[in-house]
């Protein structure tokens, strides 16, 4: 194995990886990144930026001490925005399994990292469907923060008994998606009961 599982760990409670390319050679699965959240940002930043260009030029024009003075925050605030935006676009994920290589390959970009963590065929155990504990760390109306809940995962175990996380969502889709990865690694495919009901 080459690279670190706990880098691969998602922050956020679900990906939803999503079948690109399936043939004999390979099957790859990518995920886009957390697009509303995205494309929320960009859209707001670009709005904004209507009123950021005339502050800007009212700073330019009479500095700090002008009616525009006190906003040049706003700006800034804009900027940062807009940097978010980048950033969660720029997001990708990917997985392929590779049978000419006997490879599973996980890739993790971002604008400005990239990781690659690859494991051989033969260091494979088994592939497992079970329930992660996701960590919800708001707090609204009196609740407590940081409460679990429970999260379809769909993993592969090393023979090491390390486990690196494939995908998190949707039970029916980890299913299907955990059959493919099983029968092209010729691994079982171990489901945890509690997922089925």
């Amino acid at each position: 194995m080459e690279g670190q599982p706990a880098r691969f760990e998602s922050i956020g409670s679900r990906l939803g990886f999503g079948v690109v390319e399936e043939n004999n050679r390979c099957l790859r699965l990518a995920w886009q990144g957390p697009r509303f959240p995205a494309f929320l940002c960009l859209g707001i930043a670009l709005l904004l930026l209507f009123i950021s260009l005339p502050i800007l030029e009212a700073l330019r024009l009479r500095g700090l001490v002008g009616p525009a003075g006190s906003l040049w925050y706003f700006p800034l605030m804009n900027l940062v925005l807009l940097g978010i935006a980048l950033y969660l676009i720029s997001q990708r994920r990917t997985i392929v399994i590779d049978n000419a290589a006997q490879k599973i390959t996980l890739t993790r970009r971002t604008l400005h990292h990239s990781e690659v963590l690859s494991i051989g065929y033969n260091e494979t155990d088994r592939i497992e469907l079970g329930l992660d504990a996701v960590y919800s760390g708001f707090a609204v109306a009196g609740s407590s923060a940081a409460q679990s809940f429970p999260v379809p995962s769909l993993r592969v175990i090393s023979t090491d008994g390390k486990s690196i996380l494939l995908d998190r969502g949707n039970r029916r889709n980890l299913v299907e998606v955990g059959k493919k990865i099983s029968a092209r690694l010729n691994k079982p495919l171990k489901i945890d009961p509690a997922v089925v009901l």
